[in-house]
């Protein structure tokens, strides 16, 4: 019986900023913004959703102003307790990126799953953290993460998490693959002009060279007041066989929403045996500090 997945993406744009209300302010119109497009997914049956990098709020990190630390969440905590509600009335897993204290001064750039009972599966938290001059300034908000790349059995699928930056590194795509993932999400915040060019490369090369699905999110717009570049949104769904099957427009804030079947990993991997050829006793290079 082919195991059919129904699927949600949601790119979304700031509707306040940095200086146009406090971070408290921000943060809450960006939840309250994002409210009705998880309902809507939640009734049309989506049965995992994913969010963008940071969902509630702004992509700060363009800026280094140390204010932004006081967005940063326990988990559990507010945010993670509303989307759990919502995950169990919809009977819908969800990804919950989100900035994460761990401690005061421990902070990380962390996604959260959220189980179709409403209970919080784990969580992932992003391994390569850029510093990469103009706009991503992410090593001053952020630690590196810890928790290594571990695949989520949830009710519907194994999901794996990358997050933004950590798709430029195929190390971490290989290991959600090895780990069991058959769907890896990404949430993102990437702007034209710098990796534009990687958006549609990198994932679908992933997607092909481990036999999984991925889901890819990108938010939209210009953020005041960096103004960094245009947010491009096209957040899209990529297939084992790294094809392209369902993408957002560039400028709007959108619900993606796209059916896959999961039985195709099967008959993809057995015509393409990557992971039975792999030679990781020739790969020492790849780990050597």
């Amino acid at each position: 019986m082919a195991r059919k997945i129904k699927s949600g993406l949601i790119q979304m744009s700031v509707p306040i900023s940095e200086g146009e209300g406090s971070i408290a302010e921000i943060k809450e119109a960006m939840l309250q913004k994002h409210i009705p497009y998880i309902e809507d997914a939640g009734k049309k049956g989506v049965q995992i959703l994913c969010l963008q990098e940071i969902f509630n709020g702004p992509y700060f990190c363009p800026g280094q102003n140390s204010d932004w630390y006081t967005a940063a969440e326990t988990i559990p905590g507010k945010t993670t307790e509303i989307m759990q509600a919502l995950a169990k009335k919809y009977n819908m897993v969800i990804i919950v990126p989100i900035y994460e204290q761990e401690m005061p001064g421990v902070l990380y750039n962390t996604a959260v799953v959220i189980d179709a009972d409403g209970t919080i599966v784990g969580k992932y938290r992003k391994n390569h953290i850029p510093q990469v001059a103009p706009g991503f300034y992410e090593k001053y908000f952020f630690k590196p993460g810890n928790l290594g790349y571990p695949v989520f059995q949830t009710k519907y699928a194994k999901i794996g998490v990358y997050i933004c930056y950590d798709r430029h590194f195929p190390e971490g795509a290989r290991e959600l693959g090895l780990n069991g993932a058959e769907i890896v999400y990404n949430p993102s915040a990437t702007v034209a002009g710098l990796s534009q060019y990687l958006w549609k490369l990198e994932q679908p090369a992933h997607a092909a060279a481990n036999g999984y699905f991925m889901g890819c999110i990108n938010r939209v717009g210009v953020e005041k007041p960096w103004n960094i570049g245009k947010f491009y949104g096209t957040s899209y769904f990529v297939d084992p066989r790294g094809q392209i099957f369902a993408q957002a427009s560039e400028d709007n804030d959108e619900l993606l929403v796209a059916e896959f079947d999961i039985d195709l990993i099967n008959e993809v991997r057995s015509v393409w045996q990557f992971f039975r050829d792999r030679r990781p006793e020739t790969y020492k290079k790849t780990v050597e500090l």
